[in-house]
C-alpha cells in the first residue's frame, strides 16, 4: 500500500526550514523537507550564534521572547542545550536605546559596571562605558538544534535540489532533481535561493543580498566559566557593529563585523577583496579589544546574507495562494517562534499580521 504525499513540503533545511517542519509535525501535520546541501550548511552554518532579546523594535523583542521559550522546549524535548546560560552583554550607545525596549517587556535586562563585565566577559580589555546584560540571552548551540531538528525529521528530509515551484490545478507543484510532487501547501525557506525559486508565483521579494565573514578565535588558557555573548556599537576598539559568541565549552570565540560585501544579480562579489579586509578587520579587532583570545583565527566562516531593505533585523513573510516565504536576516534567533507561526498559517489559523511585509517588523 502507497504511503500518502504528506500535505506540506518545506522548502529548505536550515534553520527556519527546520523549525517550521517540527511545528508542522507538532500539529500531527506531515511533512516533505528539500535539502540539497547538508542541513543548516547554508546561512545558519557556524558553531554559534547570539540569542538577545534587544531590539530596535519592540514587536521583535516580543518575538524573540517567545522564541526562547520555544528553545527552552527543545531543549527538554530533544534532550539538548538550546541556548547557553551565559547571558548576552552589549556595549556602547545601543544600550541607551534598547534597554528601555526591554525594561518595557519585562525582559530580565540590567545595566551592569565594568566589575561585572569583566566576569561575564573575562577575554575582553578594559572597558568603562555603557554596559548591559540580558540575563536570558547566551550563545545558541547552533550544530546541537540544527542536528537534533534534522535527525528528528528521519526520512522526511529529501536530499535533493528543487528547481522550481508554480501553480498547477489548484495545488502546488516543486520539481526537484530527482522528483516531480504536489502539494496543497509549500513553506519555501531557502536562504538566498528563495527570490529566484518564488518568482514564477508572482512574488518579487525586495532581498538584498551580500556576503558576509566570521572567524573564530581559540581562549588563551584556561577556557572561562561563563562567556556571555558580545554587542559592541562603541568604537572604543576601533570598530561599531561587532558581534561574538562563544562555542560550547568556551575554548573560542566566533566574532565578526556587521558589515557585509555586496553582491550582483549573479552572485559574484561586487568587490572579492572586501571579505578579506573584514576578516582582516576583525582580526585587528581581537587584538585590541579580545586580549584573552589568540589573534591567529583558528575557523572561518563566509555565508550570504539576505537583508530587507528596512533594517538588518527585518522579518517578514510573503503568501501566494498555498505557498508561504519568509525572509529576512539574522534570523538563527527568530526561528523557532517563526516556525509556530508559519505552521499556525499552514493550519488554517492566518499569519499574524505582524509577519506581513506591511508590518515592516524589524524596522531600525
Amino acid at each position: 500500500m502507497r504511503t500518502p504525499e504528506p500535505p506540506v513540503a518545506v522548502i529548505g533545511a536550515g534553520i527556519v526550514g527546520l523549525s517550521t517542519a517540527h511545528a508542522l509535525r507538532e500539529r500531527g501535520i506531515e511533512v516533505r523537507v528539500y535539502e540539497q546541501g547538508v542541513p543548516g550548511n547554508g546561512q545558519s552554518g557556524g558553531q554559534s550564534r547570539i540569542f538577545r532579546h534587544a531590539h530596535d523594535d519592540p514587536r521583535m523583542v516580543a518575538a524573540a521572547a517567545r522564541s526562547r521559550q520555544v528553545y527552552d522546549e527543545w531543549a527538554a524535548q530533544l534532550g539538548i542545550e538550546a541556548v547557553s546560560d551565559d547571558g548576552a552583554v552589549a556595549i556602547g550607545p545601543s544600550v541607551e536605546e534598547r534597554l528601555p525596549l526591554l525594561e518595557d517587556a519585562g525582559i530580565d535586562a540590567r545595566r551592569i559596571d565594568a566589575r561585572e563585565l569583566a566576569a561575564r566577559i573575562p577575554l575582553l580589555a578594559g572597558y568603562d562605558g555603557p554596559a548591559m546584560l540580558d540575563e536570558r540571552g547566551g550563545s545558541i548551540r547552533t550544530t546541537a538544534v540544527i542536528t537534533a531538528l534534522a535527525e528528528s525529521l528521519g526520512d522526511r528530509l529529501v536530499a535533493d535540489e528543487v528547481l522550481s515551484v508554480r501553480h498547477v490545478d489548484g495545488e502546488v507543484e516543486v520539481r526537484s532533481g530527482g522528483r516531480t510532487d504536489r502539494y496543497p501547501h509549500v513553506v519555501v525557506c531557502a536562504g538566498r535561493d528563495t527570490p529566484r525559486l518564488v518568482r514564477d508565483l508572482g512574488l518579487t521579494l525586495p532581498v538584498e543580498q551580500a556576503a558576509h565573514v566570521r572567524l573564530t578565535f581559540a581562549v588563551e588558557g584556561e577556557p572561562p566559566p561563563v562567556l556571555a555573548t558580545l554587542q559592541d556599537s562603541s568604537g572604543a576598539f576601533g570598530e561599531t557593529g561587532v558581534y561574538a559568541a562563544a562555542v560550547p565549552g568556551h575554548g573560542a570565540y566566533a566574532v565578526g563585523l556587521s558589515q557585509t560585501t555586496g553582491v550582483r544579480d549573479d552572485a559574484s562579489l561586487l568587490a572579492p577583496d572586501e571579505l578579506a579586509d573584514l576578516a582582516d578587520r576583525a582580526a585587528r579587532y581581537v587584538g585590541r579589544a579580545l586580549p584573552g583570545l589568540d589573534p591567529d583565527p583558528i575557523d572561518v566562516r563566509h555565508c550570504w546574507v539576505t537583508r530587507l531593505p528596512w533594517g538588518d533585523d527585518g522579518l517578514a513573510v510573503w503568501q501566494a495562494d498555498g505557498v508561504l516565504v519568509p525572509a529576512g536576516h539574522n534570523l538563527f534567533k527568530q526561528a523557532p517562534g517563526l516556525g509556530r507561526a508559519l505552521a499556525d498559517a499552514v493550519a488554517g489559523e492566518g499569519l499574524a499580521d505582524d509577519l506581513r511585509p506591511e508590518a515592516r517588523l524589524g524596522a531600525s
